[in-house]
């Protein structure tokens, strides 16, 4: 295991073409496409960025890359030093990328409702996986925001017990800045800042958060959306009636998002479990686009809009993580 910090330091550095150091400097620059296929018949334009191209099949890898970088550069990770975070199975793919590569020791604590995939796939990357009970009155196979509450009180022992670095992904500032400065720009070049709307499922809020303030520097005008369940829209001010709903990832019904503080949004829209399965599945038909459960989330939410207030526009959005992570799932049944 390395010991020397000047050992890793050149996994941050910007690198343009050719062979890259490691597979952290693979992580961002994701392509876009139109999602022409999905939307014949409706008036508007979606642009999706596929998030799911990251190395670890998500946009959580940019998450876990800026979170190690920053913590190593401020003296907060010591070399050695193990990271402990929860995780709903993303970013725990993300980090133990980032810490096979940096030399961290990671555990990944995650809620036996998430998909047996991640699970496997965090494990097969070299790290400890714990896994915490679900909650009695919670559905296997979903993670609801009680669940979640659990896995946080575990990764919280784990971490003081072992003297960890917690990245906590749900308060810490780089979650945020890895898509104001990566995702959001790359979103408005992309497009050529033609862009009426942006939206997101959310999570932890990170993407959301950064991305608005990005693309609303560049352009006030832009409406920023926050996708939420229905049923637990805690966001929007709805009550949660239905926490134990099945889109992985996020929805975890808390209105009190450290991320999300003082963002500019412009408004919340709900979709169904039954609205982002279906959207999934069109985006594997109909574009070729193999993604998970919050881009069909995303997807459903769009093309309801251009059906009705945002007829017309370009929404953009992002593909999160890959079918792959769910097949095991009611997403692929």
């Amino acid at each position: 295991m390395r010991s020397d910090s000047s050992a890793t330091a050149k996994q941050w550095v910007a690198v343009s073409g050719g062979v890259l150091p490691s597979v952290i400097n693979a992580i961002g620059s994701t392509p876009m496409v139109r999602l022409d296929r999905l939307t014949a018949g409706v008036e508007g334009t979606i642009l999706a960025k596929l998030e799911y191209l990251n190395p670890g099949g998500s946009k959580k890898d940019r998450v876990a890359k800026w979170i190690v970088q920053d913590a190593e550069r401020a003296g907060l990770l010591r070399p050695g030093q193990p990271v402990v975070e929860l995780t709903s199975g993303n970013t725990g793919a993300g980090l133990a990328i980032a810490c096979a590569v940096t030399g961290h020791p990671f555990v990944a604590v995650l809620s036996k409702g998430s998909s047996a995939e991640r699970v496997r796939m965090i494990a097969a990357l070299g790290a400890e996986v714990v896994l915490v009970d679900q909650l009695p009155d919670s559905v296997p196979g979903r993670v609801s925001g009680g669940d979640l509450e659990l896995v946080e009180q575990q990764a919280r022992r784990i971490a003081e017990d072992r003297g960890a670095f917690r990245s906590d992904q749900f308060e810490n500032r780089s979650n945020v800045d890895a898509h104001y400065r990566g995702t959001g720009p790359e979103i408005w070049e992309q497009a050529g800042g033609k862009i009426d709307a942006f939206l997101d499922f959310v999570g932890t809020g990170g993407c959301l958060a950064g991305v608005t303030r990005a693309l609303k520097e560049r352009e006030p005008t832009i409406t920023c959306l926050a996708v939420e369940p229905e049923g637990a829209a805690a966001l929007a001010g709805k009550a949660a009636s239905q926490p134990n709903h099945p889109i992985q990832g996020g929805g975890f019904a808390r209105s009190d998002l450290t991320h999300l503080r003082d963002v500019p949004l412009d408004g919340y829209v709900q979709v169904t479990g039954d609205e982002a399965r279906s959207a999934s599945r069109l985006l594997a038909t109909r574009e070729g686009i193999f993604a998970g459960f919050s881009a069909g989330a995303n997807v459903a939410a769009a093309l309801s809009l251009l059906r009705n207030d945002l007829s017309g526009a370009t929404i953009a959005l992002v593909i999160p993580d890959s079918g792959l992570k769910y097949l095991s799932t009611d997403l692929w049944a």
